[in-house]
């Protein structure tokens, strides 16, 4: 885990993904294209497609950036990947031309900046991309530190006939980083697969949004767009310039 590099979670698991986690909900994609209001979207770590592609198929422009090549090259290798413009890179620096409708991050891509310099500094490049009345919207966890215990945490995520799935992370509270292998026994094999990732609260990312000239219009617990409670185990929050 000490050389984990932006890549590396994108490099261990794009020949899973798709399998394991390639669903996505027919209301996040609605929650998109309703945002995205008929103009171009751009899709921080875009990954193999899950959200991008069928976002696309609703006739929105799709742009995304990304750091994987093995990611990169699974996109190209479904329907619809090769028409999809991509930009390889650090997504923190959205090094990207044009301005966009809409900006989002799901599946807590955006905790894989892993400083809050480096957090910061994304909120500030989106709101330089946005046109008047765009969104940034990020899907992200609530973080939940009953689950560790001096700083460690074993968890059971998955347990069927034919395969268990563990996640064994450490804490550090200060710098308020995980670091998890997620270690499946599947078959007779054993794979190991890292994550590492930079937590921040919600008020912390309304902050930077703040920083960055943006704010909070809405905060839901699911793409049903529930209310978001103390009880919310993640949240989609959709920032806008400031009035």
């Amino acid at each position: 885990m000490d050389e984990y590099i932006a890549t590396t979670y994108g490099e261990h698991t794009a020949d899973i993904y798709d399998l394991w986690f390639g669903s996505y909900e027919e209301a996040a994609i609605d929650t998109l294209a309703e945002l995205a209001c008929g103009g171009r979207a751009l899709e921080l770590g875009i990954g193999t497609g899950r959200m991008a592609l069928p976002l696309a198929a609703r006739g929105t422009e799709v742009h995304g950036i990304d750091g994987s090549p093995a990611m990169l090259s699974r996109l190209r290798a479904r329907p619809g990947g090769e028409a999809i413009p991509v930009t390889m890179g650090n997504f923190a620096d959205v090094a990207v031309e044009g301005k966009f409708s809409l900006v989002f991050a799901a599946f807590n891509t955006f905790f894989a900046l892993l400083t809050q310099e480096e957090q910061v500094r994304c909120f500030e490049n989106v709101a330089a991309r946005l046109e008047a009345g765009g969104a940034f919207l990020l899907e992200v966890f609530v973080p939940d530190m009953t689950h560790f215990d001096q700083g460690q945490s074993v968890r059971a995520t998955t347990v069927t006939n034919d395969r268990v799935s563990l996640k064994v992370s450490q804490l550090d509270g200060v710098e308020q980083r995980m670091k998890s292998q997620h270690i499946v026994f599947v078959n007779g094999e054993v794979r190991i697969f890292p994550v590492e990732v930079r937590y921040a609260w919600p008020s912390e990312l309304d902050l930077m949004a703040r920083i960055a000239g943006l704010r909070l219009r809405h905060r839901w617990s699911n793409w049903n767009r529930e209310e978001f409670t103390s009880n919310s185990e993640k949240h989609i929050s959709v920032y806008k310039r400031s009035a």
